[in-house]
C-alpha cells in the first residue's frame, strides 16, 4: 500500500478496516519527507530524478522481501494519488503476474509523449484504476492511457471513472478492491 504525496503510511493503512479482509498482510512503506517525488506526475522524468528511481528501487526492495516468503501472484500493489502513480509505474516496469495492481486517482509517470515500451507481460493479472473524470492531479485522459498501456502488457483491466468525484477514494471503489481480494483469497 502506496501512500500519496504530503501522506503518511499510517494514511493509506487506513484502508486496512475498509478493507475488511484480515487475512492479508499490510504493508506500507514510508516515504522520505512524505513524497515520494517532487513534481507532478505528468512532468519530465528527468525532473523527478534521482528521486524517482529512489522511490522505485524501494518499492522493488520491499517487495523482494515480500517475495521471499509470499508468491508474487499472492500480492497486491495498491496505491492513492503519487502513490498510485508509483504503484502503477512500478508495475508497468516489472511486468508479472501479481494478485491485483490497484491504482486510485493515478496513471503512469511522465509526459504525455512518453514511450511506454515496457518489457515483460502481467499474464492476465487484475489491474483496477478509479479516478474522478474531472480529477485536478489526473487527467481522465491519463488513466484511459494507462489501462491501455496495462491491456497490452496482458493485465484483466478494470477502468473506472467516476463524475465530479473530488480527489478522494469512494465506497465503490473500497468495494471492487474488496472484491478483487476475496476473488483472491478464493483463488488459493
Amino acid at each position: 500500500m502506496i501512500h500519496g504525496r504530503g501522506a503518511k503510511a499510517e494514511d493509506i493503512l487506513s484502508l486496512v478496516d475498509e478493507l475488511a479482509r484480515p487475512e492479508f498482510a499490510y504493508f506500507a512503506p514510508q516515504a522520505s519527507g512524505n513524497t515520494w517525488y517532487p513534481n507532478r506526475f505528468s512532468a519530465p522524468i528527468s525532473s523527478n530524478e534521482p528521486w524517482l528511481s529512489s522511490a522505485l528501487a524501494f518499492i522493488s526492495d520491499v517487495l523482494d522481501q515480500m517475495i521471499q516468503t509470499i508468491r508474487p501472484e499472492r500480492i497486491m500493489i495498491l496505491g492513492f494519488s503519487q502513490g498510485a502513480c508509483l504503484a502503477l509505474e512500478y508495475a508497468a516496469r516489472n511486468a508479472r503476474r501479481y494478485g491485483g495492481v490497484v491504482g486510485l486517482s493515478g496513471a503512469l509517470i511522465g509526459p504525455d509523449d512518453t514511450p511506454r515500451d515496457y518489457k515483460g507481460s502481467l499474464e492476465g493479472t487484475p489491474v483496477f484504476l478509479g479516478c474522478s473524470d474531472v480529477d485536478f492531479h489526473v487527467p481522465k485522459e491519463r488513466v484511459q492511457q494507462s489501462a491501455e498501456v496495462f491491456r497490452k502488457l496482458g493485465g484483466e483491466v478494470t477502468e473506472r471513472l467516476y463524475p465530479n468525484m473530488a480527489h478522494t477514494i469512494n465506497q465503490d471503489e473500497i468495494d471492487f478492491v474488496r472484491g478483487m481480494m476475496r476473488t483472491l483469497v478464493a483463488s488459493f
